[in-house]
């Protein structure tokens, strides 16, 4: 495969979705992943389902979307981790791959042998990526952690979701297990970073991602405004807690976002509005004093959008510059021209499925570019492969250990 990564191979033992994000995006930039599941079974997200796969004939395959999700360009390999021989099969793999992934509890793997200390003795160049729910260090790091507590637990949830004091307030997760995917993303960075590191040094290391670490890291802004003031930022609904006005509007068919991001949109929106006048009001002349009186002017300003339709506003708000845009249902953001001409949907053979439709990774390369070219794969589909080309084992040696149970 092209792509950045194409010399660096990968060997995933993970399970569910933080950890394979991470293998998916290192896999999208061209690394070679094997992907190891426990036989029969495999990776617990292929039970994930409905949705499942449609084959050709719109049946029902065995195949989960969700499983689908995170787990594009990788080759599966079932072994047995609880057999002596699964294990040295595991180890025999990671002295031929860069990088390592996993996401068991903390200490799981050092009963089988697999810890980084042990296997950076085979391989000292491997970089040895953990992804946990609270880290390697601390009194919880022997809890077992899973997005939802962990977007409640990193104050996620506390700034997500409608005032206490409006119908439907409250607390409110992401509608995407937002947690496991930026720690994915954050495992993905330091992967990079440290085979950056290890081409200047030749070593490898520890890498130790936190869910909670992560999604703690990703409060940005609310996260900076309480240790500025000590303050716990209140929910806000859709509204943002910095900038007035940036939020949705009731049209007079749907809903239409604005976000005017300084003075000078706010002025154009209020002039493509009618309500000109208000740009010059003390009240709200400024971002800081529509902060201070945004009840008010969102009061105004929700009387005036309520007018017109959808269409009307983001017409003449885009003629006039300032940012906006629709809420889209997921049927219509793949209608969009724009994700269109960006080719946001893709299409590969599945060899269940016939095809499988996904989407497409957005990282984009002038000179090493990301060529999707493997499907999610099935469980097991690679495991000779992998065991003749990488191990060099025979038929009769790969014949015994399926035998076995091994594989």
């Amino acid at each position: 495969m092209a792509g950045p990564l194409s010399h660096i191979r990968v060997l995933d033992l993970s399970r569910v979705l933080a950890a394979p994000w991470t293998g998916q995006i290192l896999a999208d930039l061209g690394a070679e992943v094997f992907k190891v599941e426990r036989p029969k079974t495999g990776d617990d997200s292929r039970a994930f389902g409905p949705p499942w796969l449609k084959d050709a004939n719109g049946r029902d395959t065995s195949e989960s979307a969700y499983f689908a999700c995170a787990n594009r360009g990788k080759k599966s390999v079932t072994v047995n981790l609880s057999k002596p021989e699964g294990q040295k099969i595991v180890r025999e793999l990671a002295a031929r791959c860069d990088v390592l992934l996993e996401n068991y509890k903390f200490g799981d793997l050092a009963r089988y042998g697999l810890s980084y200390d042990e296997l950076s003795k085979i391989n000292p160049r491997l970089i040895y990526c953990s992804v946990t729910g609270f880290g390697h260090s601390g009194p919880w790091r022997e809890r077992p952690g899973y997005d939802f507590m962990i977007q409640g637990m990193g104050g996620l949830m506390s700034v997500t979701g409608e005032r206490d004091d409006l119908p439907g307030g409250g607390p409110q997760k992401a509608g995407i297990p937002i947690s496991d995917i930026i720690t994915g993303m954050y495992a993905a960075v330091a992967v990079c970073a440290a085979l950056a590191s290890r081409a200047e040094t030749g070593a490898g290391q520890h890498l130790d991602l936190a869910l909670l670490d992560s999604s703690v890291a990703v409060l940005a802004n609310q996260g900076a405004n309480f240790l500025a003031t000590g303050k716990a930022p209140p929910r806000l609904g859709n509204a943002h807690p910095n900038i007035v006005p940036y939020q949705p509007f009731r049209t007079a068919d749907g809903d239409v976002i604005v976000a005017c991001g300084n003075d000078g949109q706010f002025r154009k929106f209020c002039e493509v509005a009618g309500c000109a006048p208000l740009a010059d009001d003390p009240r709200f002349a400024s971002n800081g004093k529509r902060v201070e009186n945004r009840a008010e002017l969102t009061r105004m300003l929700s009387e005036i959008m309520a007018k017109r339709p959808t269409r009307h506003w983001v017409q003449a708000l885009e003629s006039a510059g300032v940012p906006n845009g629709p809420i889209n249902t997921l049927d219509q953001v793949f209608r969009e021209p724009q994700a269109i001409a960006r080719a946001l949907r893709i299409e590969l053979p599945h060899p269940a499925a016939g095809k499988v439709s996904l989407v497409r990774s957005p990282m984009r390369f002038s000179e090493t570019p990301v060529e999707h070219g493997l499907p999610p794969p099935v469980l097991g589909q690679h495991t000779e492969e992998i065991l003749r080309s990488v191990l060099k084992l025979g038929e009769a040696e790969i014949a015994g250990l399926r035998g076995d149970g091994v594989i």
